[in-house]
């Protein structure tokens, strides 16, 4: 039995490749809009967009750079083996953009009074990752 076995028969985490250009100029103070538009894949990018967005009150643009990504998280979930389901550490740093883009979407989405939408980004978010659910709140 190999020691990463899912003992639960569970799809396998997700662990998404590492992009580490994003990450340390976002780290060394690059402006965010600046490294969305050099790397438009980055969901680390989208994330933290998302995050100035509502922390200076700008709800729907929030709410669009989250779902930007979310989306972009998504495709690269897809592309590194995942079905729609299962476990994306947040413990894995590559993961933190898409899980923190997630967040960011339901967060945005509650604050417009899209409740559907926060219940479901909510529970896709805890599905995905307790650690993410709780550490993000």
């Amino acid at each position: 039995m190999s020691i990463h076995e899912n003992l639960l028969g569970g799809p396998p985490p997700t662990h998404l490749p590492d992009d580490p250009e994003p990450r340390e100029l976002l780290a060394s103070g690059a402006a965010p809009s600046e490294v969305a538009a050099k790397y438009p894949a980055s969901s680390l990018a989208w994330a933290q967009l998302a995050d100035e967005a509502f922390e200076a009150g700008r709800v729907v643009e929030s709410y669009a750079y989250a779902r930007t990504g979310y989306h972009r998280g998504l495709d690269a979930l897809r592309r590194s083996g995942w079905k729609g389901h299962g476990p994306v550490p947040f413990e894995h740093e590559p993961n933190r953009g898409f899980l923190r883009a997630l967040h960011a979407l339901a967060r945005a989405a509650q604050a417009i009074g899209e409740q559907e939408e926060y219940e479901r980004c909510s529970a896709f978010l805890r599905d995905s990752s307790p650690t993410a659910a709780n550490t993000l709140g």
